[in-house]
């Protein structure tokens, strides 16, 4: 997030597009509820009626994967309107006019056949979000799991750009992440370009920093993302894989061709707190301690540091991540001995800049933003302050893309996944609470009432979806908060999985899987 969720609750416009935000980030949506308390009008864009859309001042139920094509809808009608920041856009921006091209062709008109909704809302919309002296964008994966995900990000940044809403208190660009530390992880570099910080490992200077710290040799070369992991598995070029605290065989789209892929593996090594779909497959096990068994710390989705303090002792034989680590270096040669996480911040504050000032000690009573450069900074509220950290904002005119596979006549539905508000990724925590999976106990696909209708298919019927790559059987519920072409189902479940009917293609850029969209049929089962 460029800003910080406190400031939420002072926005005056808010933007949810691509979040159901109530469900999946449910203390963030109580600020929401808050700024609307206070006055703040809200503009929600989802598939789906979600809980925000009953509070909203515009709802848009587009298409799936059309996201591009209504913020651009909204640009359209900001310039042409004028009521976007001149001063701003001149003084701090590059390429407006490369945007402003582009953006034209997009008429509300044109905007509303693409996306299935009414032109009034979208011209509706532009004005809520130009015309607020504050405004900030949330999203999460609906605008990110796509083919054309970098490009939905990039229309957002223009938005936001466009209005000024860049380097302001309660504003700006804010992604929701999905789990607790997966900010921290990607800080850490746990992606396939970067080392801790964003440093990128093909830079020859970055590496020589790296290797002089860690004291090792190091590779130049930029990694492979985990769908171009499973696909050089399956393939047989990767033999070995090492899997922490995830479950691919559960959250990864086309679920077949990621079974493929592990159990074509020579040695496959799970580590993690159960024994989830994944390590049932692994030749090793190596038991995880939970986060209440150690200590450590997590940086959330506003940039925030946090320590995690260690409640009871590690059962049984699990041990903390950072020892497990250490034992597999040492037996690998490499000697660097931890007593405590503790260390390893301090280790991470001299090769990390935008952590530099981050210490145990500070964390004690309460949580750093970074960046934070030294011991003496207070943190990092909001970024983009005096200017945007490139120097000027880059506006990326980017048009609107179909999604790689889009309905026919044999696959003749939109099909679409997501999170509930019971459930955590996939169930290995929450699917073993009693009162959870009471709630929450079975998978089941959202069936618009018309579409359930001309199917003959009754609510809690069963039913088998089919799409390029899999079928799936599960329960219909039948509700009026989709569209007549769209399917909905939450990716929880390992028992009627909705990852064996989604598509592996990827997002170019970011090589991100479109989780979001397929195309699929629908079969009546019987009761």
């Amino acid at each position: 997030m460029t800003n910080s969720i406190e400031e939420v609750e002072y926005n005056d416009a808010i933007f949810v597009i691509g979040s159901n935000t109530t469900e999946n980030h449910p203390v963030i949506g109580t600020f929401m509820k808050r700024a609307l308390r206070r006055g703040a009008k809200l503009i929600v864009a989802d598939p789906r009626r979600i809980e925000l859309a009953d509070y909203a001042d515009v709802f848009l139920q587009l298409k799936p994967g059309t996201n591009i094509a209504l913020l651009n809808g909204m640009m359209h009608v900001i310039i042409k309107e004028e009521l976007y920041d001149k001063e701003y856009v001149e003084k701090n921006t590059e390429n407006f006019e490369d945007l402003k091209l582009v953006v034209e062709n997009y008429t509300p008109e044109v905007v509303a056949e693409i996306c299935g909704v009414d032109k009034e809302d979208i011209i509706k919309a532009a004005r809520i979000y130009a015309q607020a002296e504050k405004a900030g964008i949330y999203y999460a994966m609906g605008i990110t799991q796509h083919t054309t995900g970098t490009h939905a990000v990039m229309s957002i940044s223009n938005l936001s750009l466009l209005c000024g809403n860049i380097g302001k208190e309660a504003a700006g660009v804010n992604p929701l992440r999905g789990q607790n530390n997966v900010q921290g992880a990607c800080d850490m570099g746990g992606l396939p370009t970067d080392y801790p910080g964003y440093q990128k490992v093909f830079k020859p200077e970055v590496q020589e920093k790296f290797e002089k710290a860690w004291n090792a040799k190091l590779s130049n070369k930029v990694g492979l993302t985990i769908p171009e992991i499973m696909d050089k598995a399956e393939e047989g070029e990767i033999k070995f894989l090492y899997i922490m605290g995830e479950n691919p065989m559960v959250s990864d789209p086309d679920i077949n061709h990621v079974r493929k892929a592990l159990t074509n593996l020579d040695f496959l090594v799970v580590q993690d707190i159960f024994l989830t779909e994944t390590a049932e497959l692994a030749d090793v096990v190596l038991p995880a301690a939970s986060f209440a068994e150690k200590d450590g710390t997590f940086t959330n989705t506003e940039r925030r540091v946090q320590r995690i303090r260690k409640a009871i002792e590690p059962v049984g034989n699990s041990k903390a991540d950072w020892k497990i680590l250490m034992e597999i270096m040492a037996r690998l040669g490499h000697d660097k001995v931890y007593s405590h996480p503790r260390e390893i911040m301090d280790e991470i504050r001299t090769v990390t800049p935008s952590y530099a000032g981050i210490t145990y000690d500070r964390l004690e009573e309460e949580g750093l933003q970074w960046p934070c450069p030294d011991v003496n900074h207070p943190g990092t509220k909001y970024l983009h302050k005096e200017k945007v950290a490139r120097g000027k904002g880059l506006f990326m005119a980017v048009d609107h893309r179909d999604s790689a596979e889009l309905p026919d006549k044999d696959y003749p539905f939109i099909f679409t996944t997501g999170r509930i508000l019971y459930h955590y990724h996939t169930r290995t925590m929450t699917g073993r609470v009693e009162g959870l999976d009471k709630l929450a106990p079975t998978s089941y696909v959202e069936i618009n009432e018309a579409t359930a209708n001309k199917l003959n298919i009754s609510d809690g019927e069963k039913v088998r979806l089919v799409s390029r790559r899999g079928s799936v059987e599960t329960y219909a519920k039948v509700t009026d908060i989709v569209d007549e072409d769209v399917l909905f189902m939450p990716f929880h479940y390992a028992e009627g999985a909705a990852n064996y009917l989604t598509n592996t293609e990827l997002d170019k850029t970011a090589k991100i899987p479109e989780l979001k969209v397929a195309a699929v049929r629908i079969e009546k089962l019987g009761s």
